[in-house]
């Protein structure tokens, strides 16, 4: 064998499980036909977050004019992209350079399974003891006249300047996450969603807060509204619906959801059951060819198609190539709408708890109004909390600017069955926002 594992893609579904493996003394090779480090490097997650930042502020000093600001700056979206290529740009050729150092072979190109043990890329053979296919998802394209039209998240993650007019198909993360920014800039913005409401997985009374938000801001939403058409215009383009809706305007993005990539890479001809939802594995991650693995976004499966859970997956991964025989065992995955505010979710959903009242309650936690100075005079800030009938915490929603980073001290305290007791040995920094979450929650919580 050429190799001991190889990765076939190089984004976190992969990448964490070759440097533990190599650094085990395995010899590792990692095949990617793109910029090293995939989507959520390059063209997603964090290219987002780098242009989230300002756009934060943005909405925190609007809360405090007449109480220590007059005057709120806007967003050069030129000059915040340019930031955005200047932090994001190098990441690819570091991780490059880290893989070499490591001592982990870099093989550019499309690769493709030929037997249980063999790659070809480029015609080129080579052969490895295990296999582990990351090779993520992609955009999922309306096949309707103007398909051409429609740019999608990676494209407008890139754009130079932003549209004065956009439309955004479909009603999902993406497309309110970017809607949210268009908004907070004054653009004239409409989302087109096929079903009847927004962000369908997540609280709808959270869902519905945010719509209203982004409404006042001007955002334009038409639910029960089929696309089937896009056309060309004197200026810009033209969106129109099965009901006869005309939208003008001048950038059109397609986030109707994402499918699994894979066609061509053999998996038909070992065997390997797979659709547009991704690879089936069972319990340790492995294809019906057990030294052939699949990890993050290309699998089948209920758990959510998250950064975090494809890392999770990496390493897993790794550790069963080392010896683990125990099958993978998910924790609580928690999900964010970078939106302004965010909406976060862990857990057992308000949805299913209000549906099950003999096994679970919902408390109310408006912490906004409740800490108001501590969270930025965001009063509307506020979460729902979930607990079983031993009084534990087993979910939670989060509508706040710190949504992010609030849903991980609840997705510990859920993981590790946290008491109030337990709570209260622990010191915080005070008086942070969090602190006065956590205080309210230990409340709650049983001793």
């Amino acid at each position: 064998m050429n190799y001991d594992v190889i990765m076939i893609g190089s984004g976190h579904a992969t990448w964490h499980a070759a440097v533990t493996l190599q650094q085990a003394g395995k010899h590792v090779a990692i095949v990617e036909k793109d910029l090293v480090g995939g989507t959520c490097t390059n063209y997603g997650c964090d290219a987002k977050i780098a242009l989230d930042g300002p756009f934060q502020l943005v909405e925190q000093l609007n809360r405090f004019k007449g109480a220590g600001v007059d005057n709120v700056p806007s967003i050069n979206w030129n000059a915040l992209m340019n930031y955005k290529h200047q932090v994001i740009d190098p990441l690819a050729p570091t991780m490059t350079k880290i893989f070499g150092q490591l001592g982990i072979d870099l093989i550019t190109g499309s690769a493709k399974l030929t037997d249980a043990h063999t790659v070809v890329v480029d015609g080129k053979k080579y052969s490895s003891d295990y296999i582990v296919l990351g090779t993520g998802q992609r955009p999922a394209m309306l096949n309707i006249p103007g398909a051409e039209y429609i740019h999608d998240s990676r494209e407008f993650l890139d754009l130079p300047a932003m549209p004065e007019r956009l439309t955004f198909i479909g009603a999902g993360i993406i497309a309110l996450e970017f809607a949210s920014m268009a908004a907070s800039m004054g653009k004239d913005v409409h989302v087109v969603e096929f079903s009847a409401k927004a962000l369908a997985t997540f609280n709808p009374a959270y869902v519905a807060r945010l719509q209203k938000k982004l409404s006042n801001q001007g955002v334009h939403f038409h639910f029960n509204e089929a696309v089937n058409a896009v056309s060309k215009a004197a200026t810009g383009y033209t969106v129109t619906t099965n009901s006869g809706l005309s939208i003008d305007t001048d950038y059109v993005l397609g986030a109707t959801g994402r499918v699994a990539n894979v066609e061509n890479i053999g998996l038909e001809d070992l065997g390997i059951e797979s659709s547009r939802r991704g690879i089936k594995v069972n319990g340790h991650l492995q294809t019906a060819v057990p030294n052939i693995f699949a990890s993050g976004d290309v699998i089948d499966k209920p758990q959510a198609k998250l950064t975090p859970v494809a890392i999770f997956e990496s390493n897993y991964i790794a550790s069963v190539i080392l010896g683990n025989q125990d099958p993978i065992s998910y924790p609580v995955v928690p999900s964010v709408v970078f939106t302004m505010p965010r909406i976060a979710e862990v857990g057992v959903s308000v949805t299913t708890a209000q549906s099950q009242p003999d096994e679970f309650r919902t408390q109310v936690l408006p912490f906004g109004q409740q800490l108001a100075f501590q969270y930025k005079r965001a009063m509307d800030a506020e979460a729902t909390l979930v607990f079983d009938h031993d009084g534990f915490l087993v979910g939670a929603s989060v509508y706040a600017d710190d949504g992010d980073d609030l849903i991980n001290l609840l997705t510990m305290i859920i993981n590790g069955r946290y008491t109030a007791a337990m709570l209260q040995q622990q010191i915080f920094a005070f008086p942070s926002s969090t602190v006065g979450v956590l205080d309210l929650l230990a409340g709650l919580l049983p001793r």
